[in-house]
């Protein structure tokens, strides 16, 4: 709900954060615990005193003495009680692709999350994300439950664990709030558009700030939640962290946050989240992804959605971008380019590169591909094709402002990664 300063102290207002909690204020009752005041001493809001408008109008560009999410509470907001009626409701859904992976664990799971610490500053934003952003809340107590059900896998049961797997799962987009909501995780993902990309790929390190600045969560959390978005091999952000460089429980969190992602699909069954775990060899702990594929075995087997011709042609030009697309970017960067525009291109290369060994390894080639193998290569092949997408986000995110020359040469260049697959 603040701007973070170069230093990373919480200092004004966050418009955005703060918009979710004045709309949250509409059918919540969320007061001021302290008396608010500038970084001048001059009272801005007094103790007691319900949110409103006019708080939103006095805060503007003010630095203030102590950070507003500190500040706040929301009286009726989300508490233990209303945490564990979510997830029950999650666990009793009959429909959802998840059902079948976190009903065995049902009871370790609710019994585990009470003992989940709703930190006030927590509290308060996640009250205003169920309120205002309520796709954000299911999605993070998705999230809460998926973590757990891994760590049960995982640890043995260990309770200690499975209730730190689950607040992290269920922190891990708090940074999602500081930041417009038209350039949120679903919105973004479903979308070319290069800003939304470049505001999405900072909302890991605000979280991680966030609770490590405001909050009393343990490291160990906070730095899971800045790692939910990275992946082994180094292909990941905000960082791009590799293997031993991501913590245990941060390795969870990526696991969780591309399962959760692959399953937003119109669709998408336990099948689908497993393709995307294994799609590309090394992105993703082989033992954390273990369990869904397991799960995924037990479920009704995938359909594809194209006919076998249309699918053949698919797996034809995703063949031909994957091939082609190392030597374009080769012919279209110049020797002398500007650091900028060769640091996109390199880390282009290895990413296309990690995507060829994936289609490598699938085997489904669009000659072999018959009516048994095809809703599997359907599933690689979305699974791949997104993947492209997101490298062109990737590309022109490194590159930033370039020349126009070479603002041409990246277009052609990303042009390359996505037109065979159109």
């Amino acid at each position: 709900m603040s701007q973070i300063s170069a230093t990373g102290a919480f200092r004004t207002a966050n418009p955005h954060a703060l918009a979710a909690i004045l709309e949250a204020s509409e059918t919540k009752s969320i007061i001021a615990a302290d008396d608010i005041f500038d970084i001048s001493g001059i009272k801005l809001w007094a103790r007691d005193q319900p949110v409103s408008q006019d708080l939103q109008r006095k805060l503007m560009d003010r630095a203030l003495s102590k950070p507003l999410e500190t500040c706040l509470v929301a009286e009726d907001g989300v508490t233990t009680q209303s945490l564990l009626k979510s997830l029950h409701e999650l666990l009793q859904s009959e429909g959802g692709a998840l059902a079948p992976f976190l009903k065995p664990y049902a009871a370790t799971l609710l019994k585990a999350a009470a003992n989940i610490r709703l930190h006030p500053v927590v509290q308060l934003l996640l009250s205003a994300s169920e309120s205002a952003r309520p796709q954000a809340y299911a999605h993070a107590v998705e999230a809460m439950a998926v973590a757990g059900t891994l760590m049960i896998r995982a640890s043995g049961g260990e309770e200690r664990l499975i209730t730190q797997a689950m607040t992290a799962g269920l922190l891990h987009d708090v940074g999602e709030m500081y930041i417009a909501p038209e350039h949120g995780e679903a919105d973004a993902a479903a979308t070319l558009n290069v800003e939304s990309y470049r505001q999405l790929v900072v909302h890991p390190h605000i979280g991680q700030l966030l609770l490590t600045q405001l909050t009393d969560y343990s490291k160990d959390i906070a730095r899971a939640v800045g790692e939910h978005h990275e992946h082994l091999d180094g292909s990941g952000y905000p960082h791009m962290l590799r293997g031993e460089q991501m913590s245990p429980l941060g390795r969870l969190l990526a696991t969780v946050e591309a399962a959760l992602a692959a399953l937003r699909m119109p669709g998408a069954t336990l099948h689908h989240a497993s393709v995307a775990l294994r799609v590309v060899p090394g992105e993703f702990d082989e033992h954390l992804a273990g369990p869904l594929a397991a799960a995924a075995r037990k479920v009704a087997p995938m359909q594809a959605k194209r006919s076998l011709p249309d699918l053949s042609r698919e797996l034809a030009r995703l063949d031909t971008a994957l091939q082609t697309s190392m030597s374009r970017i080769d012919t279209l960067i110049p020797a002398e380019a500007s650091d900028s525009l060769q640091k996109a291109a390199s880390l282009t290369r290895f990413l296309v590169h990690k995507l060829r060994s994936g289609w490598n390894e699938s085997g489904l080639w669009a000659s072999q591909v018959g009516a048994e193998e095809a809703a599997e290569a359907e599933a690689v092949q979305d699974a791949l094709r997104a993947r492209l997408q997101e490298i062109e986000r990737v590309a022109r995110l490194t590159a930033g402002t370039l020349e126009p020359d070479e603002a041409d040469a990246l277009d052609l260049m990303c042009a390359g990664l996505v037109e065979d697959m159109a």
